[in-house]
C-alpha cells in the first residue's frame, strides 16, 4: 500500500516555490477520508486548496508585503492518500506523526491540509513528541465540539479529535462551537473546558480579547476545521452549521494569537469542494496564506 503521492501544484504557484532546504514553511497535504458522516469529499480538499492558491494575490494588503516572496514555502508530497489506496486510521496516524516530527526536527513551520479532522491527532502527537517537556495549548476553531469518546465504533472518528487531545493532557481552547451532543456538554462541565460558543461570540464584542487571554501557555497549536467559519463564506464542508465566524473575526483573532503567543504549527481541515464553485477553496487558500503571513510578521 502506498501512502504517498505526488502533488501537481505547489502552494501559491511554481514561481515562488522554495526548495526544501531553503523553506521556512512546509505545506503538508493529507488527503485522508475514512469516517465522514454527512457530505463526503474532504480527501479532495488539499488539492483544491493548492489549486485555488494559484489565484491568491502575493501582496497582503493587511500586512503590506508579498509574504510568499519573503518566506520560502515548500509543498510536501501528499501522505495517507485515500484517493489512491486504502489507509487505516492507525496507518494514517503513524505516517502523519512520523512525517510531521521530521519536519519539526528540520525546523520547519508546518501547516497540514486535510482531509478529515481525525488527522489532527497524528499532527498534535508529533508536536508532543518534539516538545516533551513544554506545555502547549491546542486552540480549535470549529463548529463542533469533537469531544465524543468514540463515534460510529471508532475512537479515531473525525468527531473525536478533541477528546483525543484532552486525553493527551493538553490544555484546549475551543472557538466558534455551536453543535455538541450531551456527552460533550457533560465533559465540558466535568473538566471545565474553555469554550467560546458561536452565540456568545455573536453577542460579545470583546470576545477576542477574552479568548486570547484564556490561553495560558506561551506555545500554541492551531487546528482549524473550516466549518468553524460561517457557511456563507465556506459552504464546502462535510458538516455545515449555521452561524460561525466571519472572515474578519477569524483573521483578527488569529492575528492576535500569533502576536501574543508562539504558534508552533497549524492545520486546516475538512474542506469538501463543491462542483462548479470555488469560493470555499479560495477562502481556505487565502486563510492558509494569512497563517503564513501572521507567523512571519
Amino acid at each position: 500500500m502506498s501512502q504517498t503521492s505526488t502533488l501537481a501544484l505547489p502552494f501559491m504557484g511554481p514561481d515562488v516555490a522554495a526548495d526544501y532546504q531553503e523553506a521556512k514553511v512546509v505545506i503538508l497535504p493529507i488527503p485522508y477520508e475514512a469516517t465522514t458522516t454527512y457530505r463526503r469529499g474532504c480527501e479532495h480538499g488539499p488539492d483544491a486548496i493548492l489549486e485555488a492558491s494559484q489565484q491568491v494575490e502575493y501582496y497582503d494588503e493587511e500586512l503590506d508585503k508579498e509574504t510568499c516572496c519573503e518566506v520560502g514555502i515548500y509543498t510536501h508530497e501528499a501522505i495517507a492518500d485515500t484517493r489512491s489506496a486504502q489507509v487505516t486510521a492507525e496507518q494514517m496516524l503513524q505516517v502523519t506523526q512520523e512525517t510531521v516530527h521530521k519536519l519539526i526536527c528540520d525546523d520547519k513551520f508546518v501547516i497540514a491540509l486535510g482531509g478529515e479532522h481525525s488527522i489532527t491527532t497524528g499532527v498534535v502527537a508529533a508536536y508532543r513528541q518534539a516538545h516533551p517537556n513544554e506545555a502547549f495549548t491546542v486552540v480549535q476553531i470549529d463548529a463542533h465540539g469533537d469531544l465524543r469518546h468514540e463515534y460510529e465504533g471508532s475512537i479515531h472518528n473525525h468527531a473525536c479529535i478533541m477528546r483525543r487531545v484532552v486525553d493527551m493532557g493538553l490544555p484546549t481552547v475551543q472557538i466558534g462551537i455551536r453543535a455538541i451532543c450531551k456527552e460533550e456538554a457533560d465533559l465540558i462541565k466535568e473538566k471545565n473546558l474553555t469554550v467560546f460558543r458561536a452565540r456568545e461570540i455573536a453577542a460579545n464584542t470583546n470576545w477576542i480579547e477574552k479568548a486570547v487571554a484564556s490561553i495560558h501557555t506561551q506555545k500554541v497549536f492551531l487546528t482549524i476545521d473550516l466549518d468553524g467559519i460561517d457557511p456563507t463564506l465556506i459552504p464546502g464542508v462535510g458538516t455545515p452549521e449555521p452561524g460561525g465566524l466571519s472572515w474578519y473575526a477569524i483573521t483578527t483573532f488569529l492575528h492576535q494569537v500569533f502576536t501574543k503567543h508562539q504558534v508552533i504549527g497549524c492545520d486546516v481541515m475538512e474542506l469538501a469542494p463543491i462542483v462548479d464553485s470555488v469560493v470555499s477553496e479560495f477562502t481556505a487558500a487565502k486563510l492558509v496564506y494569512k497563517l503564513i503571513g501572521y507567523q512571519h510578521i
